[in-house]
């Protein structure tokens, strides 16, 4: 509870933070027909929808920790190898990247499971699977090496993600998977033993407002494994 009060307040100091954006102008992702663009944006940019951390966020400082800045996060978990890329931009500086953000995410293995925790039928607690950080480039980009995330009850496949600049929280959002990949992923490999996740991005409690500022492009197979990128935008 200590953890998800602190992160909360730091949400809250960030919105007043302005951070200056470094590098060349790139596009932001559209929201169709639901446009997340407040006052001060720029024309054509969108700010990502804001999400709950939990149930699951990291609660050992992993922030504070050098060991856990890394690109690969699978300490060994098997799945099908998911190369994701989070691009973070400043919508009011017409979607320029922003440089030296420290994006951290957390996912669950090919069963759902979730590193920390303890859930019901697994023991997570003491692993650090599936966790870490990345310092965002020039073009405002960090990329993970991991595995396309499994699912658990009541949730659609997801991905979490939380951008901090200059150790400030400043946003807490969720990447969405297009369900037609997510079938055939499903129904392969280390997946298929359990099945077709039982929620869709229009039934989950999270995304059913719309995942269009969420949603990851991507590209790749069951074979060979798969790239996802996303936009993620604030408003600095």
């Amino acid at each position: 509870m200590e953890k998800r009060t602190r992160r909360e307040m730091f949400r809250a100091i960030g919105v007043a933070i302005a951070a200056a954006p470094i590098g060349s102008v790139v596009g932001c992702a559209t929201n169709g027909s639901n446009p997340i663009n407040p006052s001060g944006t720029s024309s054509g940019c969108v700010v990502t929808a804001q999400e709950t951390a939990g149930p699951y966020p990291d609660r050992t400082g992993m922030i504070s920790n050098q060991a856990f800045y890394r690109q690969d996060i699978r300490e060994g978990r098997t799945g099908l190898p998911l190369t994701l890329t989070l691009t973070v931009v400043n919508t009011r500086s017409g979607c320029a990247p922003i440089a030296s953000a420290a994006v951290e995410i957390w996912q669950c293995d090919a069963e759902g499971h979730y590193s920390e925790y303890s859930q019901p039928g697994y023991n997570g607690v003491g692993q650090t699977f599936l966790r870490g950080l990345q310092i965002t480039n020039g073009a405002g980009e960090a990329t993970f090496t991991t595995i396309y995330p499994g699912w658990y009850g009541g949730r659609a496949t997801h991905i979490h993600a939380e951008i901090f600049v200059n150790g400030v929280s400043v946003k807490t959002t969720q990447v969405a998977f297009p369900e037609d990949v997510t079938r055939l992923v499903y129904a392969s490999g280390v997946y298929a033993s359990k099945g077709q996740n039982t929620t869709s991005n229009a039934t989950d409690n999270v995304f059913s407002d719309g995942a269009s500022t969420e949603m990851a492009t991507l590209t790749g197979n069951t074979g060979a494994g798969y790239t996802a990128t996303l936009t993620i935008g604030i408003a600095l």
